[in-house]
């Protein structure tokens, strides 16, 4: 079978390179072009475009970009028609595949979603769009499933890929660790997660760094995106005398005390780790007064949102300054609070349900090619 598969982000590159591999188990003959990353070209994916290219943060971004996305689906319509796959595969990034999905439809090309876009967060009148437009969704966050069949959409639950993503790391010895990245032997390690693009790190970053001096005991070390070059964060690096580790955000949580986690994925991803976090988010003013205006949700992070209460703690905007973060940073790193922490992430894992969640929508999508479009039926 052919497949075309569109992620559009560092963490749809990560889901989209297990969804390739477990394809390519399930269909020996799988072909796949993509969009996306590293890390799907390195799975087998026939790369055609960089999710570097394509990462636009916040409406303001967006409407300054028009042009560059508008060609970028262009280039993507006509890669599709001349490839001709058996199936397009989305990976959320919403605001491009649905595009994608309706052209598609149109096109007479099968197109499924893996990974929902955040309907249920806002906008939530774009169901209609998949329901018209995508013939089978597979979601990983368990009230997805009920938000769908609310809305008279039967979708398939497979489990969160982070899940496997994180069970299948080898961790190295903390010392070796330490060494190999000349970290100090003995302060405990605060990760510093500021997202993974320019517009979000300019702001966080700094934000982050500025309660470095309240915490000398502690060592204070970046993760760098995968999104972004090494030279772009050596000014904060230089600024601030802390740590700097390039493309290691996982191997870093695994060593890490704390941590303070810019809003998105990397939430979840840090509480899979068990490691206590505040969560960050800060958009420039227009973006931020849009956004709260159509984002109808209590929470912004995955764990309070899964959860649905609040685990870990939210600084919103003119709440995200030093004074509280430094106040919040003090708090996770009280042994009591941790342990009530670590209990909530244990409850967390279990809603997520546990591995398999690649290998589940593999088979799902290679079965449904078997049968006949207007026979699929979500189960």
């Amino acid at each position: 079978m052919k497949y075309y598969i569109i992620a559009g982000e560092a963490s749809g590159d990560l889901h989209g390179s297990n969804l390739i591999r477990a394809l390519k188990q399930v269909d020996p003959q799988a072909e796949v072009r993509c969009w996306g990353g590293d890390l799907m070209e390195k799975a087998g994916g026939v790369l055609v475009k960089h999710y570097k290219e394509m990462a636009f943060m916040g409406f303001f971004e967006v409407v300054m970009n028009l042009r560059t996305i508008f060609k970028n689906l262009d280039h993507c319509k006509q890669d599709i028609e001349t490839f001709q796959p058996d199936v397009i595969v989305c990976i959320d990034y919403s605001g491009f595949n649905l595009r994608i999905a309706k052209w598609a439809k149109s096109e007479g090309f099968r197109t499924q979603y893996y990974i929902s876009p955040q309907v249920w967060a806002s906008r939530a009148g774009r169901v209609a769009k998949i329901k018209r437009d995508v013939e089978a969704m597979y979601v990983i966050l368990p009230f997805e499933e009920d938000f769908y069949k609310g809305h008279g959409y039967p979708v398939h639950f497979v489990g969160h890929p982070l899940i496997d993503a994180i069970a299948h790391l080898e961790k190295k010895p903390a010392a070796q660790f330490r060494e190999r990245h000349q970290l100090h032997a003995d302060q405990p390690i605060i990760a510093l997660l500021p997202g993974s693009r320019k517009q979000e790190v300019d702001k966080m970053l700094t934000i982050m760094l500025s309660v470095a001096h309240d915490f000398k005991d502690h060592q204070f070390v970046i993760a760098g995106a995968p999104s972004l070059d090494a030279d772009f964060y050596r000014p904060f690096i230089k600024a601030s005398h802390v740590q700097f580790l390039e493309n290691r955000t996982y191997e870093l949580l695994q060593h890490a005390h704390a941590a303070l986690v810019t809003s998105g994925t990397a939430t979840l991803e840090t509480a899979l780790f068990n490691v206590p976090q505040v969560v960050c988010y800060k958009a420039n003013w227009l973006s931020y007064q849009i956004a709260k205006r159509i984002i109808t949700l209590k929470y912004i992070s995955l764990v309070n949102l899964i959860m649905g209460r609040e685990v870990v703690k939210e600084l919103i905007q003119a709440e995200l300054n030093k004074k509280n973060l430094s106040r919040e940073l003090s708090r996770i790193l009280d042994p009591e609070h941790r342990q009530t922490l670590s209990a909530a992430y244990v409850q967390l894992k279990e809603k997520l349900g546990g591995q398999g969640a690649s290998k589940h929508t593999a088979e799902r999508i290679y079965h449904s090619l078997k049968t006949p479009k207007d026979q699929e039926k979500p189960a």
